[in-house]
């Protein structure tokens, strides 16, 4: 019996599966990418660099990670790929070498009120488990210590199809750890009657003082005074305990309004479902600025913030409860976790360690889990994300990144390379899209896109080696090692504004004293405690311009032009020139396509597949009805004026018949914020993160407010934007403005007036100023992690 010959294969060269290291992309035509064809080394740390809008995004994560996961999706049945987001296949000609892909992206966390720090990342989970095993008195199963799940009794009879029917009586109980009286939230509302109505007045004198509440035509307002429960003539102080009952907390029941039945029911659940259940963010300005006026959130008095039960708060380990426990800050509770023995648990308390150990290695120790997750700032929440991969085991993964370093101080960046670098020597492939130099300069590979943005973008302009880029005569290589030099004289403050005794968060009563009518950076490591001061404590009003770093919303149908306000005096410049309405010239009102009903195209639904997107045949792509488009102003019909780019419809509506100063003025400020190459109906949804921050920036700038605070407004930004922007902040304070800027860039630093300085630390070991002057001054001192930065960065 003969048996074969092994052959080994290395003995012959080397083994076919080792070919396969390369992710090999060909012909990508997502977004702005103009057939763009990369080979990026497998189990490397490839940076993918160029200006905001270049395409890095639409390369990396809409072309390589999209495709990724679109394979790995299809690898399980129609039947659960019909319970998942469905995904197009990428643009592109070939895609070679993937594995799976992981996203670490610097989406904002759920602003749920239920969501915390803990929830978001199992490991209130696993401590919920932990206190059911070891807390005493003993409770209850894990859910009897979740503020998520409420206490449910049931009893009654049901009926057993088994054999003879026959009814059988059962009982239910589960327990939870929810607080009834404020259901988990924490907090408690309270509406400020005085913002609702004039008590002085009756209901037909226009007593109502809520936003499109009109007494004379508005159908609400006429439930209420023909509903019978009160007397429409009389004024609201001089009600009865019984009328002030009906009108403010009376229950839903049927009434007869001009022979037209509708539902009454008391002022403030009609409050409470009409503006309190919408996404606040969604609102209109003024519809926004009304609920921040009527309606107050307080602590609890009943779980005192715990979001807990009485039963959930009473069982200790130790002396610590569950809330204890999700109070403490992480670095603290991973000591006391550490200091538990309990041989019954110890898996669990190995695990427990792990997650709250690389809390602390992320850099995360200073939050704690019981901190909502809408509170995190872009860069925690990315950071929080990528706490459940660091201890994985997985290997040959391809990990992407979108800015890691954003939300970091330079003193954090060289951590977050180190776990980039840990990833990726664990056999991994990452991906980074980068500005920051700390980072690029760690890369195994650089791939520059560009030369520009948007649609001067979308070609590979280098790739190589961090030094050869230095040496490319690339946008990217040119300004890789700018640095912003200290300015020689600054500015000398109109004023102050005073902050005393600010303990909002972290901060450990302080004083300070903010100038105006100057450019005034705060900064500090991560966690120091710098937006708890500003927002916390710079009182919002009608003089007060805040751009915090809230992403903007935006559908397909949303473009900058619609965002922006600039569609109004195009569509009312178009109307007048030609004796029409105004709506006939929005593809969301009268003037759209019938058959596609204005977005351009015809989606075609294919259930677990991805839907097929076709130009629309009748409107050709152009959103509009024909008789719209024999319409023209300037020589111009709306669908050529809104396939213009800023900086082309900046010079059409600036000169000749097309003079329109209105929306001049909007151009100017979206090409001043450097979005001068977008398309004006461009779809938001195609954005970069960086472009979506600017156009924020670009249509806050149009408010009247004599302070403007701008929370990191370099996120997203190239090196060459960053020059744009220093022009901006400058143009805005010798204008008369007074600029407060949150930033970590030293860029920003060293061109401010006056810098704020807090720390020395995060969490508990922040919270004071710790210097307060020019930034020469804190170059001069180096007396702060902040001025040893600045020192090395303006090689002083």
């Amino acid at each position: 019996m003969s048996s074969a010959k092994r052959t080994d294969p290395r003995a012959s060269g080397s083994h076919a599966a080792d070919s396969h290291d390369l992710i090999r992309v060909h012909g990508a035509r997502e977004n702005n990418l103009k057939d763009v064809s990369v080979e990026i080394p497998k189990r490397r740390l490839t940076v993918f660099t160029g200006v905001s809008g270049s395409g890095k995004s639409s390369l990396v994560f809409n072309t390589i990670a999209a495709e990724s996961q679109r394979l790995i999706n299809e690898t399980y049945s129609a039947f659960v790929q019909g319970f998942m987001p469905t995904l197009a296949r990428p643009e592109v000609d070939v895609l070679d070498g993937l594995t799976t892909a992981i996203i670490v992206d610097q989406q904002r966390m759920g602003a749920d009120p239920r969501s915390t720090v803990g929830t978001a990342t199992d490991v209130n989970a696993m401590l919920r488990i932990l206190f059911s095993r070891l807390g005493d008195p003993h409770i209850g199963p894990p859910s009897a210590y979740s503020f998520n799940t409420a206490s449910v009794r049931a009893s009654g009879a049901i009926t057993v199809e088994r054999g003879d029917k026959k009814a059988v009586k059962a009982t239910f109980q589960r327990t939870g750890g929810m607080c009834t009286h404020c259901e988990g939230r924490g907090t408690v509302s309270d509406i400020d009657l005085a913002q609702l109505y004039d008590d002085s007045k009756s209901l037909a004198e226009g007593a109502f003082t809520i936003p499109g509440w009109k007494s004379d035509s508005q159908w609400t307002v006429q439930v209420y005074a023909q509903s019978g429960f009160v007397d429409p003539d009389k004024p609201i102080r001089d009600y009865t305990d019984q009328e002030l009952r009906d009108f403010l907390y009376g229950e839903p029941v049927k009434v007869k309004v001009n022979g037209v039945n509708l539902t009454y029911e008391g002022l403030i659940p009609k409050i409470q479902k009409s503006f309190l259940s919408k996404d606040k963010e969604a609102m209109q300005p003024h519809i926004r600025a009304f609920v921040e006026r009527a309606v107050t959130f307080t602590t609890c008095p009943e779980c005192e913030g715990t979001r807990l039960s009485e039963g959930a708060r009473s069982s200790r380990i130790g002396k610590i409860s569950i809330a204890d426990a999700c109070a403490m800050e992480i670095r603290d509770l991973a000591g006391w976790v550490r200091d538990l023995d309990e041989p019954s648990v110890a898996p669990l308390l190995t695990a427990l360690r792990d997650a709250l150990d690389s809390f602390v290695e992320i850099g995360l120790g200073y939050l704690s889990l019981d901190r909502p997750a809408g509170t995190l700032s872009g860069g925690e929440a990315q950071r929080v994300k990528m706490v459940r991969h660091l201890g994985s085991s997985l290997t040959d993964t391809t990990y992407v990144f979108d800015e890691p370093t954003v939300g970091l101080h330079p003193h954090d960046i060289q951590r977050m390379n180190d776990l980039l670098l840990r990833l990726r020597d664990k056999g991994n492939t990452v991906l980074v899209v980068e500005h920051k130099p700390e980072a690029i300069a760690i890369a195994d590979h650089v791939i520059d896109l560009g030369p520009g943005a948007g649609a001067a973008g979308g070609t590979v302009c280098f790739q190589g080696a961090v030094g050869e880029l230095r040496a490319a005569n690339t946008v990217t290589g040119r300004h890789l090692d700018d640095r912003a030099a200290l300015k020689e004289s600054v500015r000398k403050p109109t004023g102050a504004l005073e902050i005393r005794g600010a303990r909002r968060h972290n901060l450990q009563d302080v004083d300070v004293d903010v100038p105006l009518g100057v450019l005034c950076v705060v900064t500090g490591v991560a966690g120091s405690g710098k937006s708890s001061l500003i927002h916390g404590s710079v009182p919002p009003g009608a003089d007060v311009v805040s751009v915090d770093q809230s992403p903007i919303k935006g559908s397909r149908r949303s473009n900058p032009a619609t965002y922006t306000g600039l569609l109004d005096p195009i569509r009312k410049a178009f109307a007048k020139a030609n004796g029409v309405k105004p709506a006939l010239f929005s593809a969301n009102s009268e003037g759209a396509c019938p058959t596609c009903n204005g977005a351009g195209v015809i989606y075609t639904d294919l259930a677990m597949m991805a839907g097929v997107a076709a130009p629309c045949e009748d409107c050709e792509g152009k959103r509009f009805q024909p008789a719209v488009l024999e319409y023209r102003f300037g020589g111009r019909d709306i669908s050529e004026v809104l396939a213009m780019s800023v900086d082309r419809a900046e010079e059409f509506f600036g000169t000749g018949e097309a003079r329109t100063p209105a929306a001049h003025r909007i151009l100017q400020r979206l090409s001043d914020v450097g979005l001068g190459y977008l398309t004006l109906g461009q779809p938001l949804t195609t954005l970069s993160g960086g472009e979506r921050q600017r156009l924020k920036l670009a249509t806050h700038m149009s408010e009247k407010g004599g302070v403007y605070v701008l929370d990191e407004p370099t996120t997203g930004l190239h090196l060459a934007d960053v020059e744009q922007l220093l022009g901006l902040l400058d143009r805005l304070v010798d204008a008369g403005k007074s600029v407060i800027v949150i930033e970590h860039h030293q860029a920003v630093m060293a061109h401010a007036d006056w810098i704020i300085d807090l720390g020395p630390g995060a969490g508990h070991d922040g919270g004071r100023i710790v210097f307060e002057g020019t930034p020469a001054d804190l170059v001069a001192a180096r007396s702060t992690l902040t001025g040893e930065h600045l020192a090395a960065y303006v090689g002083g």
